[in-house]
C-alpha cells in the first residue's frame, strides 16, 4: 500500500486539540507536533521519500534541516536523494554551523523542515547557506502552515497544506474563556508569552 501523509499524521497522531501557546508568541486551539510522526523510523524514512521526490530535478547536493525539528526530515531527505546531511542550530540567538559542518561555495542545497508556518526560522537557515557560499535551490517540508503564500524566494514545496487558526494574544478566544495555555514541548501551563519564531 503507498504511503499517505494524511493517513501517517492520523495514524501517529501529530494533531493536538486544545489551547496552544505558539514559538511565535500566537495562540492556536490546534498544534502540530511532527515529532510524533518522525519518532517511527519507517514513517521518517517514507517521508523524507515523499519529499524528496518534490526535488529531484533540482540537482540537490547536501540537505540541511534547523535543529531541533527539521533534523530528521532533512536527514531522511537527504538519504532518499543520496546527498549529505547537515543541520544548522542556534547559539547566542543566531543560526550556526557547527560540529564540523562546512558548505562549499556554490553548493546546492535544499532546506528541509518539519513544520512551515512564518518562515522565520528557515529564512535564517537560507541566510547562514548563502553567507557561506551555498546556494539554496528550495525549501521542502512536511507540513505547510503558512497560509497559501510562499514566505521564501525559492520554491517551496510540502506534502500536505493546512490552515489552522491562530490569533494574537490579545485576541484569543481561549484566553477570554478562561482555558490555560499549554506551551508545546513542556508541561508548563501559562496565559500568556512568546518565544522564538517557529519556521
Amino acid at each position: 500500500m503507498d504511503w499517505n501523509v494524511e493517513e501517517a499524521i492520523r495514524r501517529t497522531g501529530v494533531l493536538s486539540e486544545g489551547h496552544f501557546l505558539l514559538s511565535s508568541g500566537r495562540h492556536s486551539g490546534q498544534y502540530m507536533q511532527c515529532a510524533r510522526l518522525l519518532q517511527y523510523p519507517q514513517e521518517a524514512e517514507q517521508a523524507g521519500r515523499a519529499l524528496a521526490g518534490l526535488f529531484r530535478d533540482e540537482r540537490v547536493e547536501a540537505v540541511i534541516g534547523p535543529a531541533l525539528g527539521g533534523v530528521i526530515i532533512a536527514h531522511e531527505t537527504a538519504r532518499a536523494l543520496g546527498v549529505r546531511c547537515l543541520f544548522a542550530e542556534r547559539k547566542d540567538g543566531v543560526m550556526q554551523l557547527r560540529r564540523g559542518f562546512a558548505i562549499e561555495p556554490g553548493e546546492r542545497l535544499l532546506v528541509a523542515e518539519d513544520v512551515v508556518t512564518t518562515g522565520g526560522s528557515v529564512r535564517e537557515v537560507i541566510r547562514l547557506v548563502e553567507s557561506q557560499g551555498g546556494k539554496v535551490v528550495g525549501v521542502g517540508s512536511i507540513i505547510d502552515r503558512s497560509g497559501g503564500s510562499s514566505p521564501f524566494a525559492v520554491p517551496f514545496r510540502s506534502l500536505l497544506r493546512l490552515e489552522i487558526e491562530s490569533y494574537a494574544p490579545g485576541e484569543c478566544p481561549l484566553c477570554r474563556a478562561g482555558i490555560p495555555a499549554e506551551k508545546p514541548g513542556s508541561r508548563e501551563e501559562v496565559m500568556n508569552g512568546s518565544g522564538d519564531e517557529k519556521g
